[in-house]
């Protein structure tokens, strides 16, 4: 009798240590143009209940950051573990793959160790990189128009030639989910799952809204009061660098947006409205998939992540889009919900650490047990598992103006440091400093003020530490074609 049940407690320490000791599997919802406004980061305004549940079972990081406040760098740098000064790439016009052939991204990592890898919708910007290394794999798509009215604009701009063509700012339209691209994008994620279920792998579900055109079915624009949305100050920081904000030509693009001065508030209002329908849009295709995961009894061994590739302003400074070094561009939502097969699962806590997008990669090679490659970010495994510890001193940031211009930018959590050179000669042009104690906007650049001396001398320390004065920026960038 003693002997049997010395050989089940055996059993029970040794299936138990297999348990602990099996590689969960990823899944990474990837959402465009996403600033830090839903419901569980405090918006008044947002309405996000299925990524507030995520956050209520996972860690929620108060201040986590991108390295370029623009698509295709951005995700490479998520991809690749490596800063846009490493890879030398600043612009959308180059894809990864026509630079760096010999970069080990993430999919390329999990792909050689035995994991399916999922591509559905935007992952990379370019879907000519690392293509072939997805074991399923579903493009971006291109944005439909549901409302009759838009896609006879739209048919007849095309007929007119019109170069690039673009249609109206946003679209509603009282269809089902899948008439809109997030919502095949869902539906694709969920396929997969099912396909999937009994294998390891690495999904990542790229949302494109609420990047523009801010198209969604109507019923998330229901859920909506137009009139609880405020028209933001168009006030630009007193001192601010002459090129630190754009004159959002993304948005100039489309149908009907004036293509010189300010928006009217009614406009503005309704890109307002539709920037929220469309972030409850994807709010709804998380809790499809989520559900799926739940349905398949996959949960208790997959990661979950939610993250954005960048911020986004809706009218903040009197201007749209990101593209810049400002805080509300550069801080981003993440949200981290650890598997329940491993240590107890971190329910609802926030984190205050400093965190970046280029340290995902080398936390999932840390968390599989992988042997990666060289990062420049690094795990932060130790905070998702004590999310009181600290992060790092600084998180830093870039955005350029052309070859000439490299605009440098380092946050301590509550100061915000940005340095505007010269990108041969690092010469600096001007600087700014900001606070962002209680706000993402601020309106009065401190550098140079002797009230604030010490903390712009210890941002500006921070700030040379990752964009040492005496090095050149790495160019890498192919011109437009």
């Amino acid at each position: 009798m003693k002997k049997l049940f010395l050989l089940i407690c055996i059993t029970c320490c040794v299936l138990k240590l297999s348990a602990q000791n099996e590689k969960p599997n990823i899944l990474i919802f990837y959402v465009d143009d996403l600033r830090a406004e839903l419901g569980c980061y405090g918006s008044e305004t947002a309405i996000t209940p299925n990524i507030d549940k995520l956050a209520s079972e996972g860690v929620m990081f108060n201040k986590a950051y991108v390295q370029q406040a623009i698509c295709a760098p951005s995700r490479m740098s998520t991809l690749t573990g490596l800063r846009p000064e490493t890879l030398g790439i600043y612009s959308i016009f180059t894809p990864l793959r026509k630079v760096h052939k010999d970069v080990v991204s993430m999919p390329q990592l999990f792909n050689k160790n035995g994991y399916k890898t999922v591509s559905i919708g935007k992952v990379y910007h370019h879907s000519s990189d690392d293509k072939k290394e997805w074991s399923i794999y579903h493009a971006k798509e291109a944005n439909s128009y549901n409302d009759p009215k838009h896609k006879a604009i739209l048919e007849r701009l095309e007929k007119e030639g019109k170069k690039p063509l673009k249609g109206p700012a946003y679209d509603m339209a009282d269809v089902e989910d899948e008439a809109y691209k997030d919502g095949r994008a869902a539906k694709y994620a969920i396929e997969a799952l099912q396909k999937l279920k009994d294998d390891k792998f690495l999904m990542f579900v790229g949302f494109s809204k609420p990047h523009l055109p801010f198209n969604a079915p109507k019923k998330y624009w229901d859920l909506h009061d137009r009139n609880s949305f405020k028209i933001p100050s168009r006030d630009k920081p007193e001192g601010v660098y002459r090129l630190a904000l754009t004159n959002w030509g993304e948005l100039k693009g489309y149908h009907g947006i004036p293509k010189e001065g300010d928006l009217d508030d009614e406009l503005t209002r309704t890109l307002i409205h539709g920037y929220h329908a469309s972030v409850s849009y994807v709010d709804a295709q998380v809790g499809k998939v989520m559900q799926t995961l739940d349905d398949l009894d996959l949960r208790k061994n997959t990661m979950v992540i939610f993250m954005s590739d960048h911020g986004y302003k809706i009218g903040e400074y009197g201007a749209w889009c990101k593209h810049s070094n400002m805080e509300i561009d550069t801080r981003v939502p993440l949200i981290i919900s650890r598997e329940t097969n491993f240590k107890k699962r971190k329910v609802g806590k926030t984190s205050n650490a400093l965190v970046e997008n280029v340290d995902l990669f080398p936390t999932l090679a840390d968390l599989c047990g992988l042997e990666g490659p060289s990062f420049d970010g690094k795990s932060i495994l130790p905070i998702i598992n004590k999310p009181n510890k600290k992060g790092d001193a600084y998180a830093t940031s870039l955005f350029s103006r052309g070859k000439k211009i490299m605009g440098v930018t380092a946050t301590d959590g509550k100061w915000r440091y940005t340095e505007w050179r010269n990108s041969t000669t690092n010469e600096i042009l001007q600087a700014e400093l900001y606070e962002h104690k209680n706000s993402l906007l601020s309106f009065t650049n401190l550098s140079g003020d002797k009230k604030y001396a010490k903390t712009e001398a210890k941002l500006k320390a921070l700030l040379e530490q990752q964009f040492p004065r005496d090095k050149a920026f790495l160019q890498n960038d192919m011109p437009r074609k």
